[in-house]
């Protein structure tokens, strides 16, 4: 009887031991895997290429690291050239933003409240705000929320530039191709609005003028004059509402003139000379301005040449696939806090 009882005892004691050690190795397995596990999400780079761009740049900007350039060079990160120039040498000192489509909604007639908290904080940060606008000087009109923080306009697309009350660079274009493009309007029969230095002129007023650009764009329809009245002042840009086919029979009669088309109703005719590209670097050597310190935004056709000579070219995301094409970086839609991300993901807020 006893022996039977030690061999029971024997026997519950091997089952308790090897009890223990099969839990023992299984405990053992499950660290190492969960040691692996932490190596390869907390501590191997290739997990960190994940880590937003922002984040990094943060990080580098509030340590000062020494190594900062053999950090973001040798960990993939997926940053090309003009991404890794921006985060290792650059330093964004100046914002140009188109105002229709960019700025302000479509939907809303208003700036999002996103956008103004954005731009406050890139003022506090010590980032200058400049407009860069197809909408000449006399109806730029829905700005209010964020006229404080302005510090100079690209106005009539790149046709007139200033800073305060100083003018930085003006294209007017030539009587001879104001004459076509008025015979053109005449011609076929469609509006064309004609702006001066200090003047709204319209040619054939009609219902679609006060529906797209009246209502639609908040215009007041009494800044208006007739295109006689203008006399001999310098004509600083004509928007003629055609067609894509009408635009292409017109534009090769004017061999000193540009166009851009933001809206599908119409397009706006500069001279050869001014463009928003070319009124950002009209901007950035009035004000001492490296280009690759500059940072545009836009959503239209007219903001093409600016997307392109920014040091970072930012479309919306309600952007037309033109300009999405040579953007350095595509943001969300203006409704969708697209400003604000877009500062954000390059470390200007």
């Amino acid at each position: 009887m006893r022996g039977a009882r030690r061999f029971l005892a024997h026997e519950s004691r091997c089952k308790y031991t090897l009890f223990l050690r099969k839990w023992q190795g299984y405990l053992k397995k499950t660290a190492y895997l969960w040691l692996i596990i932490c190596f390869f999400v907390y501590l191997h780079p290739f997990f960190q290429r994940e880590e937003s761009f922002v984040s990094i740049y943060n990080k580098v900007r509030a340590r000062e690291m020494i190594n900062t350039a053999w950090y973001l060079h040798d960990k993939d990160l997926g940053l090309n050239n003009k991404e890794q120039d921006i985060f290792m040498d650059k330093k964004i000192k100046a914002l140009f933003f188109d105002i229709d489509g960019t700025l302000v909604s479509f939907k809303s007639h208003r700036i999002p409240q996103s956008t103004v908290d954005a731009l406050e904080q890139a003022k506090k940060n010590g980032v200058e705000v400049y407009i860069s606008t197809g909408r000449p000087k006399q109806i730029i009109n829905n700005l209010g929320q964020i006229e404080h923080l302005i510090d100079g306009y690209i106005t009539a697309n790149g046709a007139r530039c200033f800073v305060e009350d100083t003018l930085v660079s003006q294209h007017a274009i030539l009587p001879s191709d104001v004459k076509k493009i008025i015979e053109a309007a005449d011609r076929d029969n469609y509006p064309a609005i004609v702006v001066s230095e200090s003047r709204f002129a319209i040619h054939h007023y009609t219902d679609e003028v006060y529906e797209i650009f009246c209502k639609g764009l908040g215009v007041d329809s009494s800044i208006f004059t007739d295109v006689n009245d203008l006399g001999d002042e310098p004509i600083l840009q004509i928007t003629p509402f055609c067609t894509l086919e009408q635009e292409a029979l017109l534009m090769p009669t004017l061999e000193n003139c540009t166009s851009g088309r933001w809206h599908p109703a119409f397009t706006d005719i500069t001279a050869r000379g001014a463009d928003k590209g070319k009124g950002l670097q009209a901007m950035a050597d009035y004000l001492g301005l490296n280009i690759e310190e500059t940072m545009a935004f836009g959503d239209g056709g007219n903001d093409i040449s600016i997307i392109k000579k920014a040091g970072v070219g930012v479309a919306m995301g309600n952007a037309g696939d033109e300009l999405k094409q040579v953007a350095d970086y595509i943001t969300t839609h203006v409704d969708e806090d697209g400003v604000k991300n877009a500062l954000i993901k390059y470390g200007v807020i």
